[in-house]
This record gives C-alpha cells, structure tokens and sequence, in this order.
C-alpha cells in the first residue's frame, strides 16, 4: 500500500494544503496572535517538512520535536480550544482541496495524535 503523502498527491499537494492552512489560520483572530513573531516563510517550510514525514513522505524534518516547539505557546495561553481551532482550519482546508474523505480521516487521526505533545500535557 503506497504512503498517504503519496496517496494523498505528494509534495505538491503538501505544499498547497499547507499555503492555505496558514492563510485560514492566521485570518482566525482567536489563534493568529501565536504567529506575531514567527517568521512565516520559515514556519511553511518547517511544517510541509513535518507533515511530508508524518504521511510517510520523505523525511527532511529538523524542527524541534511537537511538545519543545509548542512549550513557549502553552507558556502564552495555548490550549485545546487552540490545538482544535487549527485541527479545524487543517481539515477544512483538505476539504477545499476535495482530498478525499477516508484519506482527511486518516491526515485528522495523525494531528489527533500530536495533542499532548503540542499542548505539553
């Protein structure tokens, strides 16, 4: 069975969900003050980097691992209000790109799956 990341379109698919989840994101005024200061170029990089590894893609991800990446936000207020504002901002964009349906059920599983470490819990 091929990995998601191919199944779901590879790398150009990557990098298009992940333009548009930012752009969703930091129109939403309850999360986007958590980017004032991150340097967003490099935040799209990092992040196609972590979602390409997580759906089995190649693995070219140096970031920090989820929950010392996320400490700072969880030190300014970040909760589950937050982490679920964005896993709502991650599956209305696979929506919009018409990612079939079992395939945003298996990409919301793996975000599901990074809640403790981002929140620090």
């Amino acid at each position: 069975m091929s990995s998601l990341f191919e199944r779901i379109g590879g790398e150009g698919a990557v990098d298009a969900a992940v333009d548009i989840f930012y752009r969703k994101v930091l129109a939403d005024d309850s999360i986007s003050h958590f980017f004032d200061t991150t340097d967003m170029e490099a935040q799209h990089a990092k992040q196609k980097s972590f979602l390409s590894m997580a759906f089995g893609g190649p693995n070219n991800y140096t970031g920090a691992d989820m929950r010392k990446a996320h400490a700072p936000l969880v030190g300014k207020g970040l909760n589950e209000s937050h982490f679920n504002a964005v896993a709502g901002h991650l599956q209305a964009t696979l929506e919009e790109l018409n990612v079939p349906a079992d395939l945003i059920g298996e990409v919301m599983a793996i975000a599901g799956s990074t809640k403790d470490d981002v929140l620090g819990l």
